[in-house]
């Protein structure tokens, strides 16, 4: 089967979705809100789990090329400076650090030319038995209105989604989990990455390619969009006397460059699926980022919708397929990254985190950190064949 289909949304989740539908032999055409197509934020690391999504893709040697191996889960810390499991110099590491810029321009860089079209933005949706028609706007030029018909639309426009809003208008708004976080990126380079667990907060560092360290200060907020008019200077009176380099990579970061955000995720959704349009990312399960697996779970989500459509005979019977492929596991993802949250900024629960960390035998601890070592990491991609046989969407 094959056919056409619209991507809303231009993120890693929107173009990993445009290039898993290509390698499948389907049209696919972007559009992007922005009037550039880029990636907001700083930093992220991914999983094996993500990785093994990449190679179905045909990038994950790419991507590679652009992440860096970082030790975070296996250099645990206090402020003072004192390890709580530290890693050793020829453990292996399975976590890849990246700017996000840097895998997105991956993921752009392998879609056929002209597939994206910015500046514009979803007004309307409408569906028939057999198509799906988007209408959007020219944000740049105020423009009149354009449709757009396809098979299938994928809905990849992030946790504000308006493909989500107009689908399930009741859906509550997204979830404000009562933490902030500060982020930024600082040319500080030979970083192996760390965790480092304050009472009611963290920090964490990756290394990312080209000799910079990506930072996020993370921590308890009585209420979102609460902000200061001098970030930089806020964060780095919170971590003053941690230890080096966090004061370090703070200073190191121009002023501009840090980004403060709320931490929010999203209610479950009763389906992914809509019709002839499917959810995938942050539209459908947007998550807290305490397990590093938001943009991974978009990368599955992108392989496995692939997958279904190039397997399945009629696109209701892949969007059926999808839907209780990805649901369940996303879903259960998300809770583990809440509670997660939860506990390591929590002033109660850290006298017995940092107790259990420090007793668990330093063997197991790193054999906790081996690619299969959870049911997260150890996930394996559906194969994504390159053509089909089969011809014309139903």
């Amino acid at each position: 089967m094959s056919g056409r289909a619209i991507v809303v949304g231009g993120g890693i989740g929107g173009l990993s979705a445009a290039l898993a539908l290509h390698r499948i032999g389907w049209r696919a055409t972007v559009l992007e809100r922005s009037a550039e197509l880029g990636e907001i934020g700083a930093g992220m690391s991914q999983a094996p789990n993500a990785l093994r999504a990449l190679a179905e893709l045909g990038v994950e040697a790419r991507a590679r090329s652009v992440g860096v191996p970082t030790r975070a889960t296996g250099n645990l810390r206090l402020p003072d400076g004192r390890y709580l499991q530290r890693a050793r110099p020829g453990d292996a590491t399975v976590l890849l650090g990246f700017h996000r810029a840097d895998l997105h321009r991956v993921l752009l860089e392998a879609l056929p030319a002209g597939c994206v079209r910015t500046g514009g933005e979803v007004v309307a949706l409408r569906q028939t038995d057999t198509s799906a028609t988007v209408t959007y706007r020219d944000t740049r030029q105020d423009a009149a209105t354009t449709d757009l018909d396809a098979e299938l639309v994928v809905a990849a426009d992030g946790i504000r989604s308006t493909v989500r809003r107009l689908l399930w208008p009741d859906v509550p708004a997204p979830r404000f989990l009562g933490r902030t976080a500060w982020l930024g990126i600082a040319e500080v380079p030979d970083l192996p990455g760390s965790m480092t667990l304050g009472r009611g907060a963290y920090f964490l560092i990756h290394p990312i390619a080209r000799g910079r360290a990506y930072w996020a200060y993370v921590t308890r907020a009585e209420a979102p969009g609460i902000r200061y008019e001098r970030e930089k200077r806020e964060v780095a009176r919170r971590v003053a006397a941690w230890h080096d380099p966090i004061p370090r990579l703070v200073e190191a970061t121009p002023d501009e460059a840090v980004i403060h955000i709320d931490i929010h995720d999203v209610d479950p959704l009763p389906s992914y699926v809509h019709g002839r349009v499917a959810v995938l990312g942050d539209a459908a399960h947007a998550m807290s980022p305490d397990r590093g697996q938001g943009a991974g779970q978009s990368i599955e989500d992108a392989v496995v919708l692939a997958a279904a459509l190039a397997d399945e005979d009629t696109v209701r019977a892949a969007l059926t397929r999808y839907d209780t492929d990805r649901r369940r596991r996303t879903q259960a993802t998300a809770r583990g990254a809440r509670t997660d949250g939860r506990v390591t900024t929590s002033r109660y629960v850290h006298p017995a985190l940092v107790a259990l960390i420090r007793l668990t035998p330093a063997p197991l601890w790193r054999k906790s950190l081996a690619p299969d070592a959870n049911p997260t990491w150890r996930w394996r991609p559906p194969h994504l064949p390159t053509s089909t046989a089969r011809t014309g969407a139903r």
